[in-house]
């Protein structure tokens, strides 16, 4: 009995050993519900689920490589990961040539957050001059005419959850926050605590890109992606996280 269990664990150690590596990128700005890391590794979140159910569909081991958001287009170009998941086309001026978009996956809504007790909505072209929270690295496109003009100015935090547990603090009047990482930073608040969302700034539809290289299964990938949409699989782990209505194309 010993001997069959041993060479049992033997036979599994090899063939998760022969599974290929799959590089995932994982920034370090993201923050619950998306990923929350320890250790320099993701370890539970929307997009941990994600990249995890991705893997498992193809029969591969997830890598996941976590840095800093600046340092992604560089790791892309240098062939240090194989997949970006939450990324949209309207971030990229040029359509990098070494990887292939994914069907869009999730919706986003980027908005304009309001400390406690504000309540009216408020277009940011109507915003006095201010100090606004933002994520480090991030670019939003709405309010960059008002910060070229100097109406408003940056102060960036390396994750979502600081640039809204700074504004809770008071160190600034308004902040930027992905609807999603709002609605999970409001749930465990007291009606009378929580952070309101004043306006939608933006809006983009989100999916992965995957490295067009013949060491990785490209297309087994993308076409993972598709049956995990269409089975439910990606609505399903979105809404795990607090996400409704979040999935799909924007008409």
């Amino acid at each position: 009995m010993r001997t069959l269990l041993t060479l049992l664990l033997l036979w599994c150690s090899c063939s998760l050993a022969e599974q290929p590596v799959v590089r995932f990128s994982v920034a370090e700005s993201w923050s619950m519900p998306l990923v929350r890391i320890e250790g320099d590794q993701p370890v539970e979140g929307l997009l941990y689920d994600l990249m995890q159910a991705m893997a498992r569909e193809v029969g591969v081991r997830p890598a996941f490589h976590v840095m800093a958001r600046l340092r992604l287009q560089e790791a892309m170009n240098s062939g240090d990961i194989d997949v970006r998941c939450y990324v949209s086309t309207q971030w990229f001026n040029d359509r990098p040539g070494d990887f292939v978009w994914s069907i869009p996956l999730i919706h986003q809504r980027d908005v304009l957050v309001g400390g406690v007790g504000e309540s009216h909505p408020m277009p940011p072209e109507d915003l006095p001059p201010q100090t606004v929270g933002t994520v480090l690295g991030y670019t939003y496109s709405t309010l960059q005419p008002l910060l070229d003009q100097g109406r408003l100015q940056r102060e960036d935090s390396r994750s979502q959850l600081l640039v809204l547990q700074k504004l809770q603090a008071g160190r600034y009047r308004h902040a930027v926050s992905n609807q999603l990482s709002l609605q999970w930073f409001n749930q465990g608040l007291p009606a009378q605590q929580q952070l309101p969302a004043l306006a939608v700034l933006e809006e983009q539809d989100l999916g992965c890109m995957v490295r067009n290289d013949p060491a990785i299964p490209t297309q087994r990938l993308l076409r993972a992606l598709v049956r995990m949409k269409q089975s439910g699989e990606i609505e399903r782990i979105v809404q795990r996280y607090g996400g409704i209505g979040l999935v799909g194309v924007r008409r």
